[in-house]
């Protein structure tokens, strides 16, 4: 430990304060513990039993450093304190707080120090805040990579747990052996959620691999405080499916209204949610199948960031279902492929219905020159987009086109 005027234990403002000391210790803990919310709620003593030793532990260890002119002990640090924040990391206690109590336990030492400072006592005062601050590097470094290794020992291991339970769940497979090692209880009935989002740039695979994980991360915060537990998922980044108990309330209609919209600001990306309820266990794997391609029907129609139900998206899922109806349907836009002006006018008409001014305007037309274009459809397919019968029906063969080009025919755009 470099200093310009060396301590020792005879220094004043040392000897000043060393009495002050004894029992200072619990209320070091205590300035520290004041940082975490919610610890008053805790058992009286819950930290005592290690914390407090620690701190007298930690106290001695910066006095046997003045008094023998040096620099702290690391090892020594890390041995007292790195059990302390497994503890605290085993309990969840956030990073962030876990280092916002050790700073208030330093801080409070700090204090006490400086009330006993004189005027003549200033050059003391620095080296023992430069010793402080060397704690506080070292205490950094001590709670931020041992916080680390518990989670991605514990924490990581709990995950993949919930990720197995999550795919057996989703799957049909065993689940009750998976429950317990992940320490959750099965419900009877499920919300089961799909959520996609489209694909990055595989070429770029270290970028794409850190905003995968960035996006799993937020994702998983995110529906921390919508559950307010750790939810059963599945999602990697890109594609995946959620389970949450159906809440006591019935509050389902209104509870997943804004995830969309909240998973797609925080990844900074469109992100497609749709919803099923109160889903029976045993029924959950037709039910993935049924979400899956409404997922993909969603994503199929360019829809834009949002969470949807069968009921936002039955028509288009009508439509698309396998027949002969289909695929004729789909013929009757062929007309237009050759004719790129007439596809756009209908599809201008079909996005602002009987607008017709403001559908003109989204293709830079004359209103005139729009129904002029609007009536040449009608030639080339039978069907009269201003007649409302023959609207839905040159819609839906729009939808299903795009979707499922009849084979042979490649795609007008």
């Amino acid at each position: 430990m470099q200093s310009a005027r060396p301590l020792s234990l005879d220094t004043p403002l040392i000897t000043r304060t060393i009495p002050q000391l004894a029992g200072f210790a619990s209320e070091l803990m205590d300035a520290g513990l004041a940082q975490i919310p919610g610890t008053e709620q805790l058992p009286p003593g819950h930290f005592a039993d290690d914390v407090v030793p620690a701190i007298v532990a930690v106290v001695g260890e910066i006095l046997r450093a003045i008094d023998e002119q040096r620099e702290l002990d690391v090892d020594e640090i890390t041995a007292l304190v790195a059990p302390i924040v497994e503890r605290q990391a085993e309990e969840r206690i956030p990073l962030r707080i876990a280092l916002k109590a050790f700073f208030g336990g330093v801080h409070r030492l700090w204090q006490e120090i400086g009330a006993q400072a004189r005027p003549e006592d200033l050059a003391d005062l620095v080296t023992v805040t430069r010793l402080l601050l060397d704690l506080l590097e070292h205490l950094n470094i001590i709670i931020a990579e041992t916080h680390a290794e518990v989670v991605q020992s514990i924490f990581g291991t709990e995950r993949e747990a919930l990720r197995e339970l999550s795919s057996a769940l989703l799957h049909g497979g065993s689940a009750e052996e998976l429950a317990v090692r992940a320490d959750i209880a099965l419900a009877d009935e499920y919300d089961l959620l799909a959520v996609r989002v489209p694909a990055g740039d595989r070429r770029v695979a270290l970028a794409e691999n850190a905003i995968t994980r960035r996006r799993v991360r937020l994702a998983r915060e995110i529906l921390d405080d919508l559950s307010g537990l750790s939810p059963l998922h599945t999602f990697d980044g890109t594609t995946g499916y959620v389970l949450l108990p159906p809440p006591a309330d019935g509050s389902d209609a209104v509870r997943y209204h804004a995830l969309a919209t909240d998973l797609a600001r925080q990844l900074d990306t469109a992100v497609v949610v749709i919803e099923v309820h109160s889903v029976a266990r045993a029924r959950l794997p037709e039910a993935v199948k049924e979400i899956t391609e409404l997922a993909e029907l969603a994503l199929s129609l360019g829809k834009p960031s949002g969470t949807y139900t069968l009921d936002d998206l039955m028509l288009e899922y009508q439509l698309t279902r396998p027949g002969p109806a289909r695929d004729r349907l789909a013929t009757r836009v062929l007309p237009l492929l050759e004719h790129p002006h007439l596809l756009e006018a209908l599809q201008a008409h079909i996005r602002y219905g009987w607008d017709r001014k403001r559908a003109a305007e989204a293709v830079h037309l004359h209103p005139n020159s729009f129904s002029y274009r609007l009536r040449r459809v009608a030639d080339l397919t039978g069907f009269d987009p201003s007649d409302p019968y023959d609207s839905r029906m040159l819609a839906a063969a729009l939808t299903v086109y795009e979707l499922f080009p009849p084979t042979g025919v490649s795609d007008h755009e």
